[in-house]
């Protein structure tokens, strides 16, 4: 029974109904009952419809792509919520929209990964859940609890099926993901090396130099957000120049936009690339031979267990 007596509810909004479905059938539960509309002009409505005074909810929706119709909806759940009387309004988002935009390295741009974070907190969330931010500093724009899981569990479970764990070296596609590349190398027991980019001058395209030794070894390059590919790509050509056997890619978040697909189907050089359903896959995606798909429903369903039942979800982490 829950600590507090009171129930739980899921709710998923359209960005991916498939995850929210999944994430209750581990729970052992139904998807909360919601309906989502559009009237002509393009607003979006939403009604919750059964009674959830004083439950504990848990909202599911990734802000990809639509990113904008994706947020706006999962504000308007959230005010739906709060305003039907939730005791505690959890927002899980399995990929957070405009997280790459968490700095100003430009005079004159926004922070808008703040502002996000702004607006789900002035919508009513009460806490957050997460995976895979592309800085773990976002954190810290909210000022309410986030729980930041990481698909390592994942990709761990799927490297050791597939026997990629032999010979194997983690390798960052920059400096900026040095960190995630360190801990999945320390979890897997194997070495390290980076993709260090460099434009030596001025209208001279950026060279590759492969920091550690990956001669003859099997290269597993880890990044947060798999977009264009256009960079795992040319980490791809290094660690090939350099003497690297296979070579296997992980993501956790499979945008896919542009050319992505049309370079991995075509990539002499790369065996797979492993991904999860943070993001709701294409058929496109799902047709590519060389994408794999996994699924962090079971991590995101037990972590919500744990929320609900306020127990430790650190062990999650590893």
């Amino acid at each position: 029974m829950p600590v507090k007596g009171y129930e739980m509810k899921v709710f998923h909004g359209s960005a991916h109904p498939l995850l929210g479905k999944e994430i209750c059938d581990f729970l052992g539960i139904e998807p909360g009952k919601i309906e989502i509309n559009r009237f002509a002009d393009g607003e979006i409505f939403i009604q919750i419809q059964e009674n959830i005074r004083g439950k504990d909810v848990f909202l599911v929706q990734p802000t990809s792509s639509p990113a904008n119709d994706n947020l706006m909806e999962l504000l308007i759940m959230i005010d739906a919520a709060q305003r039907a009387s939730a005791d505690r309004i959890t927002v899980v988002l399995p990929y957070y929209g405009y997280a790459r935009q968490d700095r100003k390295d430009k005079p004159r741009v926004p922070i808008t990964a703040r502002l996000v974070a702004d607006l789900l907190t002035a919508a009513g969330a009460n806490r957050v859940l997460t995976m895979d931010l592309h800085a773990g500093q976002i954190q810290g724009f909210f000022k309410i609890p986030v729980d930041h899981l990481y698909a390592t569990p994942v990709f761990l479970d799927y490297l050791e099926s597939k026997h990629y764990v032999s010979d194997l070296i983690v390798v960052s596609p920059d400096a900026g993901g040095v960190e995630r590349a360190k801990f999945l190398a320390k979890c897997l027991g194997s070495e390290l090396a980076v993709a260090d980019k460099r434009r030596e001058r001025a209208n001279v395209a950026e060279s590759i130099r492969i920091i550690g030794n990956v001669q003859n070894k099997n290269a597993l390059i880890i990044d947060d957000i798999i977009d264009t590919a256009g960079t795992l790509m040319k980490a791809i050509a290094a660690l090939k120049e350099a003497g690297a056997k296979r070579i296997i890619a992980c993501g956790t978040h499979g945008v896919f936009s542009g050319p992505a697909l049309e370079r991995i189907e075509t990539s002499d050089h790369l065996d797979e690339v492993i991904t999860t359903n943070t993001i709701r896959p294409t058929e496109d995606v799902i047709k590519c031979k060389k994408i794999m798909v996994l699924s962090i429903a079971p991590l995101l369903a037990e972590a919500i267990k744990r929320t609900h039942h306020e127990t430790s979800i650190s062990s999650l982490f590893v």
